[in-house]
């Protein structure tokens, strides 16, 4: 597998154009160093390569990684400093995932360091490579390749963008659901008669706020018959597969017959055949096709007593898994991953009195699941993730203390001091970090080494996931004491951007009359303590460009109660008309103050009724484009006060600041700035290159509307490959001078050798504020905080 790089041809074409490029790139490596916790001296350095062999782990005789680790248990006990494996540039392929348990921990204050070597882009990946690509069918153009048995895959990713599993749509109207499955009558749906596999479809229905696969065990005579209870639990409770609260797609997939769109892609696990329509312009001769074999790539944890501590990850790229429980016990979502399954009571008639809740379905919500993460970590602390990319993952990327069932060690929560910092989440299927369980132990412990706790996400971006399973956001924290999550960027989202706290307030101190009256305490406990939710602080996010497919969710969305917990100095823009602060059910004691809401919906909502407890919020001194809002002084405990509604893009200084100073610092910027990855449409310059201490241009491997905003086109699948892929820049001026034109590539310095790319190229000039460009402040020749708006 190969990092993301750009292609020869145009990284020649580019090069002037890119040369600003060159001192970011250039100093990546030297922020990496920097974001690396401060720790003792480095007592020994280990050398990895993919063909290491041996036991030396040498510069001249470099070692394998489970040799490396080998290695470290060997010396950890008597560690007198740092202990460092420094990872060789190439790809590693992986039969099995990486488990770091205590005895893979750094002591005596000491860390053990596992970190890309200078100048290098390792690649740790859970994927095989296809090769050997001929035609299946040239009318069709459909490829085929050999790729062994023996394993499944719910992913393909085709020159790291993931491609699309081979899929029909489906009217919903032309289906009858019953207790097994679907019938149906209209003659256009006669092929599903005929196809030579039905077992190996699902059924994939794209809802309000779920996003749901239900896997088929038989086709014939016009009945769809479904695998049990998949079946069962996709169809009773909220916005349901059969009956959802907005009808979005419906797909039946996975099917060879489908293969019909380019970009798709089959495989046959009997024959280890699969098949794929290449996009315009795409090579099977030289595409980098990568097929996802494990379940995870790296798990993190040992025990309550004896945990994983005092290790980092720096510099690398995890690549390559595909959590296959959607395949066989479904995707019954129910929201940010959490997911139902098992074989549950319910009503007989539940396809018409449990489409909206049942007291029957209040006994599963106790008991949901997690979608468990490609790399985990839990009962562990001083775990430290910087400057990794998290891309070509089956699931979310990274999962931080969820429940005991999304851990492949057995053991969930247990997570503190635990710090992602300036990584890249990108191309995966899940969303990208998600941190706390949901379950009982999880909001109120019965060993208090269970919480979650002292957990920081800060300068990370993270754009362009949750792409298969849309019902998740770029950041989800549940029961979480002490979070600190700031200076992250996301965009690109088919949901919610920061999502905060979880149980609708169900499991905070007495309760929900609500969900009283919907029976759920037939099931559990009322508690009389509060949860382990408090102290969490959300600043300084930049957040724009999402909603894009999804409903019923905003910015900055949350439930349940919080005390202490605080959204600061955030930035949001361009959501699809949808809310800006969404304080759901039982939401309590957060404090909004000095947040920036642009081209969004109602900026500040509260979902409030006679028998919820949402209330005793705090928004004060905000900065918005709309004065809609339902949240209002004195009602419900609130407290409101300083409003500032802004007209024809007249931000006040205040406002600018924060825009300006939201999303990726500076100084973590080069680490999540990645190369050209595809075509440029137009490229815009500073016209006085001649200053390079005055301006910074920024390429990035932004993708765009996925989802389709706005008219739920599902198939319109936009990455850099795809018109909508962004070229960002970075300007800086200094206050009082006028903004200086641009050029667009072609047309100046760095035109004659683009003119053949310039119909498949593609830039955004951004402000932050409106339509003017930005002035920015310079000191000592750093830029200032940068933009990657897409209005």
């Amino acid at each position: 597998m190969r990092p993301t790089r750009p292609r020869p041809a145009l990284r020649d074409r580019l090069r002037p154009c890119l040369a600003a490029l060159a001192l970011l790139t250039a100093s990546a490596g030297a922020v990496v160093a920097q974001a690396v916790p401060a720790s003792a001296a480095t007592a020994a350095t280990l050398h990895v390569s993919p063909d290491g062999t041996g036991t030396a782990c040498s510069t001249s005789q470099p070692c394998s990684l489970t040799q490396a680790k080998t290695n470290v248990r060997a010396m950890s006990s008597s560690m007198t400093g740092d202990i460092v494996v420094e990872v060789a540039d190439g790809t590693y392929r992986l039969t099995a995932p990486l488990t770091f348990t205590s005895a893979d921990s750094g002591t005596g204050g000491n860390s053990v360091i596992w970190k890309a070597a200078p100048g290098a882009r390792p690649v740790i990946t859970g994927a095989q490579r296809a090769t050997g690509w001929t035609v299946q069918d040239s009318a069709k153009n459909i490829w085929k390749a050999n790729v062994g048995t023996g394993f499944d895959t719910r992913q393909l990713y085709v020159d790291g963008v993931l491609a699309t599993r081979a899929r029909s749509s489906i009217n919903r109207a032309d289906l009858t659901a019953t207790t097994s499955g679907y019938t149906f009558t209209n003659s256009a749906l006669n092929y599903l008669n005929t196809l030579a596999n039905p077992g190996r479809t699902e059924i994939h229905g794209i809802g309000s706020f779920t996003d749901r696969y239900s896997p088929v065990s038989g086709i014939s005579n016009g009945t769809i018959t479904m695998d049990q209870p998949a079946w069962d639990d996709n169809t009773f409770g909220y916005d349901t597969l059969t009956k959802p609260f907005r009808a979005a797609s419906l797909y039946i997939e996975n099917a060879y017959e489908f293969l019909d769109a380019a970009g798709e892609w089959y495989l046959d696990t009997g024959t280890g055949t699969l098949y794929y329509k290449p996009l315009p312009g795409q090579s099977m001769s030289t595409a980098d096709v990568e097929v996802p074999k494990l379940d995870s790539l790296i798990d993190v944890g040992g025990s309550y007593a004896s945990p994983a501590t005092h290790i980092t990850f720096s510099g690398l790229q995890f690549s390559g898994t595909s959590w296959l429980d959607p395949s066989t016990r479904g995707y019954a979502s129910q929201q940010t991953g959490a997911y139902l399954t098992g074989t549950w009571n319910r009503p007989s008639d539940a396809l018409t009195s449990c489409q909206s809740g049942c007291p029957l379905f209040e006994a599963t919500r106790p008991h949901w699941d997690q979608m468990p993460a490609a790399v985990q970590v839990s009962a562990a602390d001083h775990i430290t993730f910087t400057g990794n990319r998290f891309t070509q993952l089956g699931q979310v990327a990274l999962g931080i203390g969820q429940d005991a069932n999304a851990h492949a060690t057995g053991v969930g929560l247990g997570a503190d001091t635990i710090t992602a910092n300036g990584n890249v989440f990108t191309q995966d299927a899940g969303g990208g970090i998600a941190v706390g369980g949901l379950q009982a132990d999880a909001h109120h412990p019965s060993d208090s080494r269970m919480t979650n706790k002292n957990i920081t996400l800060s300068n990370n971006l993270i754009h362009d996931v949750a792409i298969d399973y849309r019902d998740m956001s770029a950041i989800l924290l549940t029961y979480v004491n002490g979070a600190t999550v700031s200076h992250n960027e996301v965009y690109n989202l088919p949901y919610s951007g920061l999502t905060i706290g979880y149980g609708w307030g169900v499991n905070d101190p007495g309760g929900s009359q609500d969900y009283a009256n919907r029976g759920l305490y037939d099931y559990q406990p009322v508690y009389s303590t509060p949860t382990t939710a408090a102290n969490n602080h959300i600043t300084d996010n930049y957040i724009h460009d999402i909603m894009q497919q999804m409903n019923d969710g905003g910015c900055l969305y949350t439930l349940s109660d919080s005390p202490g917990s605080t959204f600061e100095r955030n930035y949001c823009h361009t959501n699809n008309n949808y809310f800006g602060f969404y304080h759901d059910e039982g939401s309590r004691h957060f404090t909004d103050t000095n947040n920036v809401f642009r081209n969004v919906g109602e900026w500040a909502h509260e979902n409030a009724n006679s028998t919820n407890n949402t209330g005793a919020l705090t928004v004060q001194n905000n900065w918005t484009s709309n004065s809609s809002t339902d949240i209002t002084d004195g009602n419900r405990g609130n407290v409101v006060s300083g409003t500032v509604v802004v007209s024809d893009g007249n931000w006040p200084s205040g406002a600018r600041t924060v825009m300006n100073n939201a999303g990726i610092q500076p100084q973590y910027r080069p680490l999540t700035t990645g190369p050209v990855t595809g075509p440029l449409q137009r490229l815009l310059l500073h016209s006085r290159p001649d200053r390079p201490e005055r301006w910074q241009l920024t390429v990035t491997d932004a993708g765009a509307d996925i989802w389709g905003a706005g008219g739920q086109h599902d198939d319109a699948y936009g990455t850099v490959y795809r018109s909508g892929a962004a070229v960002e820049r970075r300007l800086g001026h200094r206050p009082g001078r006028q903004p200086r034109q641009h050029q667009r590539l072609g047309q100046g310095r760095c035109g004659a050798a683009q003119q053949p790319h310039r119909q498949r190229l593609l830039t955004r000039l951004r402000d932050r504020g409106g339509d003017s460009v930005q002035r920015r402040e310079f000191s000592s020749g750093t830029p200032t905080a940068t933009d990657t708006s897409t209005s």
